[in-house]
């Protein structure tokens, strides 16, 4: 008779042993599939873009004499330490350059400027990334302060928009493009007017003309635009708030697509407005200028967060206006964090205090 124990028991071992192989591969692949899984679920991302905007960067003749060195360099960096971390620390920052650059010594001030090129290596070191020049000012020094102008900054890596050498800087910068983040950006810039003095011939600066606006408007595409920015140089001198003509191009603005507009030429800080939808600044008055008057004697610098949610559909904005005073003679800009304890004069105190109460209580801040 045969003896089938020993085949038999044989037979449950190498059952047994292929049981426990496969119980582990079963187990082996499902924690790879559960790890599959888990890194394929839906995320819940956010992106938030943070741009910063400063008004009217002007020079008159007593900024430019507090500049000079002993040895006879210009240096910037002590008018502009106390706000450059703001520009540094975003991740686009813009201003109105309300000066031309010039690489002679005749250096100018009021009525047509002309600055030296230390401004911009200042410019560099606060990190601004883009130029505003279309200004009532842009013109100041014919042919020469254009091209000047647009090649130190170009020189420096700092973009331009609103005023063109010729066709071709022109085609190249006219609607700005740009990208953070994801988040693609296009950038528009005009202005009223050049205070009567001829555009150069072969250059171009960007006029407000609302069919011209919507011709350019139009022409980008929403398919490979996010967010549209126009920063316009508008309004009456000194008026601290928007008169018609700034609020019906706002609205024909927002109308024609563009999300963000910043305004500039008052001098004085005018009423904002900004939803979920947009931000329209309708004056950031003067980052730094030697209009010591009330009103004129500061400005503010406008944050503006661009929210991208993969949960909702588009872009939602959200701003914040920071107040800057200037103090004299060095031309320092203080926001309220540092001058609020910086030492400084009992009537420049007074001064300063005069402005951040006007400013705070007309932006209900």
């Amino acid at each position: 008779m045969l003896d089938i124990y020993p085949i038999f028991a044989n037979a449950m071992k190498t059952f047994r042993l292929l049981l426990y192989i496969s119980t582990i591969i079963f187990a082996v692949g499902c924690g790879a599939r559960k790890e599959e899984t888990a890194s394929s679920a839906p995320q819940i991302t956010s992106d938030t873009v943070r741009l910063v905007f400063g008004g009217d960067l002007m020079q008159h003749m007593p900024q430019i004499k507090a500049a000079r060195q002993g040895d006879g360099t210009y240096d910037y960096s002590r008018s502009f330490e106390h706000i450059a971390p703001i520009f540094r620390d975003a991740d686009i920052a813009v201003l109105n350059l309300e000066t031309t650059i010039t690489t002679s010594q005749n250096y100018s001030g009021y009525p047509c400027f002309a600055s030296p090129i230390a401004l911009v290596d200042e410019m560099v070191d606060m990190g601004i990334d883009i130029s505003l020049l279309a200004n009532n000012h842009c013109c100041d020094k014919g042919l020469r302060g254009i091209t000047t102008t647009i090649e130190t900054l170009t020189e420096r890596g700092i973009r331009h928009s609103g005023v063109y050498r010729d066709s071709t800087d022109y085609h190249n910068n006219n609607i700005l493009h740009f990208s953070s983040k994801g988040v693609r950006f296009a950038l528009v810039n005009y202005t009223y007017g050049t205070n009567g003095i001829p555009v150069p011939k072969e250059t171009i600066v960007n006029l407000i003309d609302t069919t011209r606006i919507q011709r350019d408007l139009r022409s980008i595409s929403r398919d490979s635009v996010d967010c549209i920015i126009a920063c316009t140089h508008w309004g009456n001198e000194y008026e601290r708030r928007a008169n018609k003509s700034q609020k019906n191009l706002a609205n024909m603005l927002r109308r024609e697509g563009v999300d963000i507009i910043i305004g500039s030429h008052p001098h004085v800080v005018q009423p904002y407005s900004a939803d979920s939808l947009g931000v329209v600044y309708y004056s950031l008055g003067n980052l730094v200028s030697n209009q010591q008057w009330r009103y004129s004697d500061g400005g503010i610098i406008a944050e503006v967060e661009v929210i991208r949610c993969d949960t909702t559909d588009g872009l939602r904005y959200h701003t914040t206006p920071r107040p800057v005073w200037v103090l004299y003679p060095e031309y320092r800009v203080l926001p309220r964090s540092v001058g609020d304890t910086l030492t400084m004069s009992t009537e420049a105190r007074a001064k300063y205090e005069q402005f951040m109460s006007d400013t705070e209580k007309l932006l209900g801040i």
